[in-house]
């Protein structure tokens, strides 16, 4: 790997040197495009809107239109001018615990690498981060742009994990989610079966990107000069239309069940327990009746009791 940055974490008093590295990468594979008959790259040329002419780089600005169609013109010395810091350094603001941030303000995700020299402060912030389970809130400058972010231990390197701003997230504005929904005991109780049949630890290896690795057969195989073998449709295991929600969730526990290797009579945890609790309330239920019925036949008992009495005397 290539550093894209270097320079400094700055807590306190104390100054990591470190070198920043991009932690992730796409593995699309990338087209360009060509004409269809012979091949040929199609290149693009910048030209002007208004005299048709062909502009040269060295020759283009960037202009910003407002929603009036008011255009303006920014040069370099504007952006120059701008009060962007141009320091070396990761600066600590705070430190907050880590369930606060939430994932969807994460942006893109780089290793700090230390250098040789500060290898023992960046492994005093490493821990001191894992023991208090807290993540330092920092800001940088990125290329040519500053940058909220955020420093987390992952294993044994730390990440710096760079975050939108709170005006760069939408809010959720839905009003089918306003709408009161009824859910039924029933189907609560086959969801939460559902989810414990689906169960498990999260592993990313085990997972894999299906529409890119077909497409690299495709493109190999066209390379070979061979016809691609053509892809299998999967099959989804569905025969006929769902009519309910209650049946389409028996239906997904049947195949999470099948899926695992477990035999239909066995049952999921929460499952179990409905069955358990419904013979106990049904015997509840029986035993509050039999009572009522006893209470009701008690004024009657006793006046047959009195009636013989009287005969007797």
């Amino acid at each position: 790997m290539r550093a894209i940055w270097k320079g400094a974490v700055s807590f306190g008093l104390v100054s990591v040197p470190v070198r920043v590295f991009s932690a992730t990468q796409e593995h699309d594979i990338r087209f360009h495009q060509v004409h269809a008959e012979d091949g040929g790259r199609i290149k693009m040329k910048r030209t002007c809107s208004i005299d048709g002419e062909e502009v040269a780089y060295d020759q283009l600005a960037k202009g910003y239109e407002s929603p009036d169609g008011r255009l303006v013109i920014l040069t370099d010395e504007d952006f120059e001018n701008l009060p962007l810091s141009t320091s070396r350094e990761i600066d600590v603001i705070e430190f907050v615990p880590a369930e606060q941030v939430d994932p969807i303000l994460f942006n893109k995700t780089y290793y700090l690498e230390p250098e040789a020299r500060a290898s023992k402060p960046y492994q005093l912030l490493r821990e001191a981060l894992t023991a208090t389970d807290r993540m330092a809130v920092v800001k940088v400058a990125l290329r040519q742009r500053e940058t909220l972010a955020v420093l987390r231990v992952r294993d044994k390197v730390i990440v710096m994990q760079t975050l939108l701003w709170p005006d760069e997230v939408r809010a959720a504005e839905f009003d089918v989610l306003e709408t009161d929904v009824e859910v039924r005991p029933q189907e609560l109780a086959m969801a939460q079966s559902l989810v414990e049949s689906l169960a498990g630890d999260f592993e990313p290896d085990q997972f894999e990107d299906s529409y890119t690795k077909a497409l690299t057969d495709l493109v190999e195989a066209k390379l070979e000069g061979a016809e691609p073998a053509p892809a299998a449709a999967e099959d989804s295991g569905e025969t006929g239309e769902v009519v309910d929600l209650l049946t389409a969730l028996q239906r997904s526990v049947e195949r999470a069940r099948q899926a695992r290797g477990e035999t239909s009579d066995e049952e999921p945890a929460p499952a179990k327990k409905a069955a358990a609790k419904a013979p106990a309330a049904a015997k509840k239920t029986a035993a509050k009746k039999a009572a009522a019925t006893e209470d009701e036949a008690a004024p009657a008992k006793k006046t047959a009791k009195k009636a013989a009495s009287r005969k007797s005397a």
